[in-house]
C-alpha cells in the first residue's frame, strides 16, 4: 500500500503518476465491493468509475480523518447503494442492536468435517459453488463479508465504511459466515456422497 500522505500530496498536485497507482491500488478491491452489492458487472464497473472520478474531483473534501482507502470504499458503497435506490429494491434492512446471546443462537443445522476453504476448494465446480454462496447471503452480510474476509480490512475500517459500530460489523461477519459454512457444509456432503457412490 502507498502512503497515504504522499499519495494525497502528489494527487493534490495533479500527478499523473499518482492517480495510476491509486487505480491500481485500490480498482479491484472496489470493483469487488460493487460487484458483491450490485451483482452486475457493467454497473460495478461504472461504480468503480464513478468512485475514481469523485475521488479526484473531491480530493479537497478528503479531510484526512481516515486512511485514503477507507474514504475510497465509502464512496464506492454510497454510489452501490444509490445504484441499488434507484432500482427501487428493498432498502438495506437496519440490523439493530446486537446481543452476544443473539449471535450464538445462528447455529448451523449441517455440519460436515472440513479443514479450511483453501483444501476444499480445488476445482472450478468448488469455486463457482463458492462465488453463488457468497452472492446469496443479504447485502448486509456479503459487503461484510467482502471487506473483512476478502479484502482483509479491519473491522474499525469496515464500521467506518459503512457507518456502523463495530459490534455490528462482528456480528454480520459471524452471520455471514455461519450461513456460508452451513452452505458449503451442504454441498460437500453431497459431493462426497456422489464420489462414494
Amino acid at each position: 500500500m502507498p502512503d497515504d500522505t504522499l499519495l494525497l500530496k502528489a494527487l493534490r498536485a495533479g500527478d499523473s503518476t499518482a492517480f495510476s497507482t491509486l487505480f491500481e491500488t485500490y480498482a479491484d478491491r472496489l470493483y469487488r465491493l460493487a460487484i458483491g452489492l450490485i451483482q452486475q458487472p457493467d454497473e460495478a464497473e461504472d461504480v468503480v468509475q464513478e468512485t475514481f472520478i469523485k475521488a479526484i474531483t473531491h480530493l479537497d473534501q478528503f479531510e484526512g480523518r481516515s486512511n485514503l482507502g477507507t474514504w475510497l470504499y465509502r464512496v464506492a458503497y454510497n454510489a452501490s447503494l444509490d445504484r441499488l435506490r434507484r432500482r427501487e429494491e428493498a432498502p438495506l434492512a437496519d440490523d439493530g442492536p446486537y446481543e452476544e446471546a443473539e449471535v450464538l443462537v445462528s447455529m448451523p443445522e449441517v455440519l460436515v468435517e472440513w479443514q479450511t476453504p483453501e483444501d476444499l476448494l480445488i476445482d472450478e465446480q468448488d469455486r463457482e459453488f463458492l462465488d453463488q454462496s457468497i452472492g446469496k447471503l443479504s447485502q448486509n452480510l456479503r459487503t461484510v463479508f467482502v471487506l473483512r474476509d476478502i479484502d482483509e480490512l479491519s473491522s474499525a475500517e469496515t464500521a467506518d465504511i459503512l457507518g456502523i459500530s463495530v459490534s455490528a460489523v462482528k456480528v454480520r461477519l459471524h452471520r455471514a459466515r455461519l450461513e456460508l459454512r452451513e452452505s458449503l457444509a451442504v454441498y460437500f456432503a453431497e459431493r462426497l456422497a456422489d464420489k462414494r457412490a
